[in-house]
């Protein structure tokens, strides 16, 4: 895609930034995690330069999730306002006893006298050649789990602003989706009603849902949804089917999967009438499955064709690159699905 306009900063100086910020204005902000210290400052430097300024907030620990997990959510508790860095997300599930059992409980086992403010930063994804147990995004397992939100940055929002309204506006806790490819990505953001050749508009929401098209929302061909790493390949396959086969494609950009804002979806649909949901993991019960049930639910009369998911194939992510691009969703496969009747 060209773009004239709106490249601002990478994502990883937007979230490392915005923690820097945090921390210098508000005392309740605190990081906690593995290997977060300078000078390496993460697995993936989002936290580089935190524990030279705030030796005193930034806590790292054993490799034990579960228990610093289960400390965060105390520290929350009592009136903190902690960050919690997984290193890959692939070790989420080790904490989610803490996640099912617990933190997304509180609030109604104590009568709404309890809020556990925490969010999770986990990196997720693959293309990096980690293999089977760095690379999955596995935030469909927790998508669904009452009284958590998830919220997942793109190239097309402004992951620092998503992370402080995560740790300072929300009270419920909140599992953060990183894609790592993303990390050394460009935000992209509208100036204007315009991201660089495209048209675009974004809800008003705390966390917000942003649309682009090649049309000034006129007219459109497809509605296709992606989150956090797909979207710069639904981007990608856009363009691909606007100068090869004059197809207007609508991206929609949700940055919030729980709960999911429905509506901008719907208002796509209202103009293509066709319906296609990406993600990097696997279909089977995933985000592309729930925002079809919705679709289905709230706005049948809306479709002329049945919808259409593009995701993972069943097997886990292979370390060597050849086999990690056939399991992985690619833009050929959403040219394709996009293209297809």
């Amino acid at each position: 895609m060209t773009t004239s306009t709106a490249a601002t900063t990478t994502v990883l100086k937007s979230l490392n930034g915005a923690m820097h910020a945090m921390m210098e204005a508000d005392e309740r902000v605190l990081l906690i995690g593995e290997d977060l210290l300078d000078p390496y400052g993460g697995a993936f430097k989002v936290a580089r330069g935190l524990s030279e300024r705030f030796p005193e907030r930034v806590l790292t620990t054993p490799i034990s999730e579960a228990g610093f997990v289960g400390v965060a959510a105390g520290m929350a508790m009592r009136g903190m306002r902690p960050i919690v860095e997984i290193m890959f997300g692939d070790f989420l599930m080790l904490a989610a006893d803490q996640l099912l059992n617990h933190i997304s409980k509180y609030r109604w086992m104590y009568n709404d006298q309890v809020h556990v403010p925490l969010v999770i930063r986990a990196p997720m994804g693959a293309r990096r050649g980690y293999g089977p147990t760095h690379s999955q995004s596995v935030e469909k397992h927790i998508l669904g789990m009452p009284g958590l939100h998830v919220v997942a940055p793109s190239v097309l929002h402004d992951a620092g602003a998503l992370l402080r309204a995560a740790v300072l506006d929300d009270l419920s806790p909140v599992v953060f989706v990183e894609n790592k490819l993303m990390y050394a990505r460009r935000q992209m953001s509208a100036e204007g009603g315009r991201i660089g050749d495209l048209f675009a508009r974004a809800t008003s929401e705390r966390y917000p849902t942003t649309t682009v098209s090649w049309e000034p929302f006129d007219r459109a061909d497809v509605t296709l949804v992606a989150y956090g790493g797909m979207v710069e390949l639904a981007l990608e396959a856009a363009e691909t089917l606007f100068f090869e086969d004059e197809l207007v494609v609508e991206v929609v950009a949700p940055s919030s999967l729980q709960p999911l804002d429905l509506a901008p979806i719907l208002d796509s649909l209202k103009r293509s009438g066709k319906l296609v949901v990406c993600e990097e993991g696997t279909a089977g019960a995933g985000f592309g499955a729930e925002v079809i049930s919705r679709v289905s639910a709230e706005g049948f009369s809306l479709l002329k064709s049945a919808p259409k998911r593009v995701a993972a194939r069943d097997y886990p992510i292979a370390n060597t690159r050849s086999l990690e691009d056939m399991i992985l969703p690619q833009v050929a496969d959403l040219v394709r699905s996009c293209r297809s009747g």
